[in-house]
């Protein structure tokens, strides 16, 4: 009997926790991931891409597989675009004489509101 006791005593603990506070999932800059926050380099400040940003969907994909989009975002003269890919670090764009945006491997094409990489287009505005 004191066994039993002492087992669910003991198991009323257990169940015990301080609960996880929603909302409480700031990043190193401050930015809460939980509100669709994000660092911009180029802002200086958290953003939410979805909605300042302007959105690529991919040029190829199977129909049954998810879409992931990146984003742009421009500063405020529009000579720089600062790119959110999802599985990758961002990456400041300059803007060149031409009009497109580019650093190493990506280039942007303002007038088609295309992204290319590598040389391919890979991502644009539908």
């Amino acid at each position: 009997m004191k066994n039993l006791v002492l087992m669910l005593a003991l198991g009323s603990l257990a169940a015990c926790s301080t609960p996880k506070m929603i909302g409480n999932d700031k990043d190193s800059h401050g930015c809460k991931a939980s509100a669709g926050q994000t660092w911009s380099e180029l802002k200086q400040n958290c953003i939410q891409v979805f909605n300042e940003g302007t959105r690529l969907n991919p040029i190829d994909f199977q129909k049954d597989e998810a879409i992931i989009s990146v984003f742009l975002v421009f500063n405020g003269d529009q000579s720089k675009a600062e790119l959110f890919l999802s599985d990758k670090p961002n990456v400041i764009l300059n803007k060149i004489q031409d009009g497109n945006f580019t650093a190493g491997k990506y280039v942007y094409n303002s007038s088609e509101s295309t992204l290319y990489i590598d040389g391919k287009a890979v991502y644009k505005k539908e």
